[in-house]
């Protein structure tokens, strides 16, 4: 008597479904660290390292390499930051017709308004004269309100000074403490944005070799820096009002 034909099930075998789900979890997986890749590269290599060791592909050296430390380089202050920066405050000095010895420029890396000694200083003189107030509110106006840190630099020229007991070096250093007595006492920056510095004749901007020159070499600086992530402060560096229409 013949023997009857066992019934094949329908379908795939058993074998190829287990296979299959497997394969698609390897797939999913792999998906899922070329995500994490464009995250965190260091994230992504340990994960990898660990992916290997555990197939057996690899040996510990690799993981080794892997687990060596990144060197993370601090970039300088951005371009675009500075550029902001100096429109919105070069637009803010049009508005208020500042007195025109008062420059603003950009320079290593950093936003400097600049002003002539002559309109904050009497002659050789470290105290500030009373029609330099209204000046120096206006430049507190233009400072406050930005995400940046105020650094208040003296200079001279390289002219001896006439006094004995006082250098070109103690003059500019005791001008710039008087800038930020003055934003102090009056409450119109904090003291936790602001510094002061003199650099006495040493960091001129024209050769002291004329009148003119020295006139302009003998000056206050206010150098603007940023505080933190310069991207947190650019959307802070617009104002609507300020915006061409094209």
């Amino acid at each position: 008597m013949a023997k009857k034909k066992k019934k094949q099930k329908a379908g795939a075998p058993e074998w190829m479904v287990t296979y299959s789900d497997m394969v698609t979890l390897l797939l999913t997986f792999f998906v899922l660290l070329l995500s994490m890749a464009s995250m965190d590269e260091i994230k992504f290599n340990k994960a990898a390292g660990s992916l290997r060791g555990a197939f057996g592909v690899f040996g510990g050296q690799d993981e080794q390499q892997i687990s060596q430390p990144t060197i993370v380089e601090i970039a300088p202050i951005q371009d675009d930051l500075v550029q902001r920066t100096y429109t919105r405050i070069m637009t803010q000095m049009n508005r208020l017709r500042l007195d025109k010895n008062i420059k603003l420029v950009k320079d290593r890396g950093a936003v400097i308004l600049r002003i002539n000694d002559a309109i904050l200083f009497e002659a050789g003189s470290d105290q500030l004269k009373e029609a330099s107030y209204p000046v120096l509110r206006k430049v507190a106006g233009l400072i406050e309100p930005l995400p940046l840190q105020a650094r208040i630099e003296g200079h001279t020229d390289n002219v001896p000074f006439a006094r004995s007991d006082m250098s070109n070096w103690e003059l500019s250093v005791m001008r710039s403490i008087a800038v930020l007595r003055f934003f102090q006492e009056n409450e119109l920056l904090p003291l936790d944005r602001m510094s002061a510095v003199g650099y006495g004749d040493q960091h001129p901007i024209e050769p002291n070799d004329t009148e003119e020159n020295r006139a302009k070499n003998r000056r206050v600086e206010f150098v603007l820096e940023s505080i933190g992530d310069y991207r947190e402060q650019l959307p802070y560096l617009i104002d609507a009002n300020e915006q061409l229409p094209f």
